[in-house]
């Protein structure tokens, strides 16, 4: 049975139980990373014509100091182009072939497509009705460069109202412009989930004002123990559950975007938790349980 079939199926078990909450945005992550070459023109198309609500997409800083979207911190990665993104302008980026590395078996079908490097003002001004998720993973331009270069995108494309900045690097959000939509850091959200899975203690203070929380549905994580004469480490997973919801909405009003939801069990279970989104890899295949 295909993937899709199969969400299809789920979703329609899940919508017949009557959930408390209603199902999750779902959320093409870095453009529909499974369906066509991530963070392009083409696979953001590609997903909202497949049923995506909003998308995720990367962000960092070309040399002339244009957001661009393109995620690892070498061009060879994806491109046939080598060395940091912050080594080549926009211009350029938008030449190199940003389809070369997406593979479906043997077949590289995005090849010599003329996909190139969108800038963020390009995707914003292509799509001016859709939610954008704005993840920042510059690996060498200053958080305030960044700022302000994002900052001067989302005015001169009204796009304020539409997108949410996220970051693994609290910098970034914290150099951000008061009125730039943000995310609380991963790190305030990782701590608070451990602290839930491990010692079933709350420890997120209140606040009056709205919150947006990211992070895996499960991470798996490693535990330090210092000792006075060294550590010892050992693998363990923070989950997501009732009690970290409650945790999290207890503290204020809170919004919970769940990452790594990739199959039907992983939909019902972000679903029966209340998560307002979800980050999935292939819009394609929830397209039918969306309907």
């Amino acid at each position: 049975m295909s993937l899709s079939k199969t969400l299809l199926i789920a979703a329609s078990l899940l919508l017949g139980s009557a959930p408390a909450w209603a199902a999750p945005q779902i959320i093409a992550h870095r453009g529909g990373t499974g369906d066509a070459p991530e963070n392009t023109l083409p696979a953001i198309d590609l997903a909202l014509k497949n049923g995506a609500q909003a998308v995720w997409v990367t962000v960092q800083l070309s040399q002339d100091g244009v957001p661009v979207l393109y995620r690892p911190s070498d061009l060879s990665a994806l491109t046939p182009l080598k060395g940091a993104i912050s080594s080549y302008t926009a211009a350029d980026l938008a030449k190199t072939d940003a389809g070369w590395a997406f593979s479906q078996g043997d077949q590289h079908p995005w090849r010599g497509k003329q996909v190139g490097i969108p800038t963020l003002a390009d995707v914003l001004t292509r799509h001016p009705q859709v939610t954008f998720y704005l993840d920042i993973k510059t690996p060498d331009a200053a958080p305030e460069k960044m700022a302000a270069a994002l900052a001067k995108v989302l005015h001169e494309t009204q796009s304020l109202a539409r997108i949410r900045v996220y970051s693994t690097d609290s910098r970034y959000l914290d150099a951000l412009p008061p009125e730039v939509p943000r995310f609380e850091s991963r790190d305030l959200t990782r701590t608070t989930l451990a602290n839930i899975t491990m010692a079933h203690q709350c420890t997120l203070a209140p606040s009056a004002a709205e919150r947006w929380f990211g992070l895996e549905l499960q991470r798996k994580v490693e535990v330090v123990e210092k000792y006075t004469l060294g550590e010892a480490r050992s693998a363990a997973t923070l989950v997501w559950d009732k009690e970290a919801v409650e945790c999290f909405r207890s503290r204020g009003k809170a919004h919970i975007i769940l990452f790594g939801v990739n199959s039907p069990q992983a939909l019902q279970q972000a679903t029966s938790l209340g998560a307002e989104g979800v980050l999935v890899d292939a819009p394609s295949h929830f397209r039918a349980a969306r309907g």
